[in-house]
């Protein structure tokens, strides 16, 4: 059987989880990124339920609970004055619970064990992207922003929520754009408060306002701040600079430690902002061309399902794939009735997630600072379970 040339847009975590089955099932793959390397820096992301089924499959379980955050718990200070309020060492917010099988680590740190576990068997094309697809019955031809035009058997969105592919193939972004009401800024800070594998939740009269996690004492923090709007607002997703001074800004002007976060936000190297969204769609291929992860079905941060999600959906895809390869229809057709329902969940429970507001211990136990275990969302709860085909 002749070896199908497949396209995949984005070096993120659904882009290179797809890319590894396939190379596993035998196609000849090729990767673009629109970054000059895999992307560092990043948020703390979740490897749950099915997704831990699929990291066994992979053989990189325990490579990637190897490379965790291993946080030992989490404390709750106040935003103005740096007072500890609550501490736990059973549990942080990101992670949930430590006897938990779930395992939380860096969103580098996964793409990375993802990125040398395919090695050699793939062909990357980094610092361009995809500037026109032309499809026909048989394939795509594929215009790079830089590289020379190709064409492929199939080509693949993994680029994230703003996905390129998805808006040359689909439409506008607005179509399939769900905004939850919010925005978060995720980048990376000097340890200015000095954890060591801890989660530090900074807080304002019961409201979360930022977030610093360390995975170790001379590494850098991965820090959350955020804000809400009622409407979305009308910003440049390519102007770092000007997002930089939206969200210090629009985030709550407290002074204290979060204006320490502001000030060293200013300055970061690694700085990730953007709505927290949902994609919503009826479909996510067309012709030759389908969509993965966030590209097609974003959960959003809300639940801290994406990750999961976004493996789960690569595992499936790549295996209708190798299971129909001369029939990309047939193949995308149980790719979809596989996941939808499972992504409909999903989605379902992250928005209301979401629009319920999450309030935090706001003063001492008479004892002091240790409050006795509280009402803290445990996304562990969430993980929706499925049954997983074998290919």
């Amino acid at each position: 059987m002749e070896q199908k040339n497949v396209l995949i847009s984005g070096a993120g975590i659904a882009g290179l989880s797809t890319e590894f089955w396939l190379t596993k099932y035998g196609f000849n793959v090729t990767l673009v990124e629109r970054a000059a390397h895999i992307r560092p820096g990043g948020q703390a992301v979740d490897v749950r339920g099915p997704a831990l089924e699929v990291a066994a499959r992979m053989g990189l379980l325990s490579e990637i609970r190897k490379n965790s955050t291993k946080l030992k718990g989490m404390s709750i200070v106040d935003a103005v004055s740096g007072e500890e309020i609550y501490r736990n060492n059973e549990q942080t917010l990101t992670g949930g619970r430590h006897d938990s099988p779930d395992v939380e680590i860096l969103r580098d740190d996964l793409c990375n064990v993802l990125f040398k576990a395919v090695g050699e068997q793939a062909t990357y094309i980094f610092n361009d992207s995809i500037a026109m697809l032309r499809q026909d019955e048989t394939g795509v031809d594929v215009i790079f922003e830089r590289s020379a035009p190709r064409r492929f058997d199939l080509v693949i969105g993994a680029d994230g929520i703003r996905s390129n592919v998805r808006r040359i193939v689909f439409g506008q972004d607005e179509e399939f754009i769900r905004y939850l009401g919010h925005y978060v800024a995720i980048f990376t800070m000097p340890n200015y408060f000095e954890l060591d594998h801890w989660e530090m939740i900074f807080q304002h009269k019961g409201t979360p306002l930022a977030v610093c996690i360390v995975k170790e004492k001379e590494s850098e923090a991965r820090t959350y701040l955020g804000f809400s709007s009622i409407e979305p607002l009308l910003y440049d997703y390519r102007d770092i600079d000007a997002q930089k001074l939206m969200i210090a800004e629009r985030a709550a002007n407290v002074g204290g430690e979060i204006a320490k976060i502001k000030e060293l936000m200013l300055v970061s190297t690694n700085f990730y902002f953007d709505s927290v969204n949902q994609t919503v769609m009826d479909s996510w291929s067309k012709g030759c061309i389908a969509l993965v992860g966030d590209a097609g079905y974003s959960v959003s941060l809300s639940l801290g399902q994406s990750t999961s999600v976004a493996m789960v959906g690569a595992y499936v895809l790549a295996g209708e794939l190798a299971a129909h390869k001369e029939d990309l229809q047939t193949a995308f057709g149980h790719y979809e009735s596989e996941l939808r329902e499972y992504i409909l969940t999903n989605q379902k429970l992250a928005f209301n997630t979401s629009t319920e507001p999450q309030q935090m211990p706001d003063k001492q136990s008479e004892e002091g600072s240790a409050i006795e275990p509280a009402d803290l969302s445990d996304f562990g709860l969430s993980v929706i379970p499925l049954i997983l085909k074998n290919y």
